[in-house]
């Protein structure tokens, strides 16, 4: 129960870190490609752990590199997504992965009691959080961003996985390298335009939102299991909120509250249950 609890702490600090980086990312591919500002976050994060790249545990590269192709999916999609959908309704799109995950491993046949009401309660409340009716229908980022929740569930699944197969550092070292690696190609492909970056925004994604919770997602899901740690996640959009009203003065208004309450009320339903 030690873990549980410290897996739930690592997690819901998480979400907080989370709930900084969508309108950095929106504003950051309104001045590079996204392919560019992928690469340089993940490699970035890599020099932070440079130090375990020498001696990783056997066996950890298959595991590491599976969990890597699926992190630049999601982060390549939302990041192509922001580039005609609002901050907003990313988040939300995003947050489907909260039923994505039960979906997926009901499919391989483990039963998830208890989870469903959470989950559907969670993405309701991010509904709530993300509503805007002066935005336009279903657009392509839209589009983007229902591949970033599949992928993002997928990876979530599998990550359960294999963090509890291998140690948490190591591990996070090769989904970092990894997708660093995997991301040059692309990045390549559309050129490598260096004028212009945003290197503050650059510097706190590679290091708070790539590097540090990389690491607290793979560390955290060795003790949370996954249908849980999904509803945990849901909490990003409501501290981006709250940064939101502290930091720019936007109002919540009463969908916003009561979203954000059905978001606690799905976590708090998700986490009173014993881990499996």
């Amino acid at each position: 129960m030690r873990g549980y609890a410290l897996g739930l702490l690592a997690l819901n600090l998480l979400t907080l870190l989370w709930g900084t980086t969508f309108v950095v990312v929106k504003g950051a591919v309104a001045e590079m490609p996204p392919s560019l500002l992928v690469f340089l976050r993940f490699l970035l994060a890599s020099l932070f752990f440079l130090p375990w790249a020498f001696r990783l545990p056997r066996g950890v590269w298959g595991p590491g590199l599976e969990l890597a192709f699926w992190l630049l999916l999601g982060y390549a999609s939302q990041a192509v997504g922001l580039l005609y959908t609002s901050a907003s309704r990313s988040a939300f799109i995003t947050a489907l992965n909260v039923v994505l995950v039960p979906l997926l491993l009901s499919l391989v046949g483990r039963r998830v009691p208890g989870v469903w009401l959470a989950a559907l309660l969670a993405l309701l409340g991010v509904g709530l959080l993300s509503y805007d009716p002066r935005q336009p229908p279903l657009n392509l980022g839209d589009l983007w961003t229902l591949l970033t929740a599949l992928t993002y569930a997928l990876y979530i699944v599998r990550l359960e996985v294999h963090a509890k197969a291998f140690p948490a550092l190591p591990l996070t070292a090769v989904q970092v390298f990894g997708t660093a690696f995997l991301a040059l190609p692309w990045t390549l492909a559309e050129g490598v335009r260096l004028e212009g970056v945003p290197w503050g925004a650059v510097l706190y994604l590679g290091v708070m939102a790539t590097a540090l919770t990389t690491w607290l997602q793979t560390w955290g899901q060795r003790y949370v299991p996954a249908p849980q740690a999904a509803i945990l996640y849901t909490l990003e959009p409501v501290w981006a909120t709250l940064f939101a009203f502290l930091l720019l003065g936007e109002r919540l208004g009463l969908s916003g509250l009561l979203g954000a309450s059905l978001v606690l009320l799905a976590t708090f339903q998700a986490i009173r249950r014993s881990p499996a």
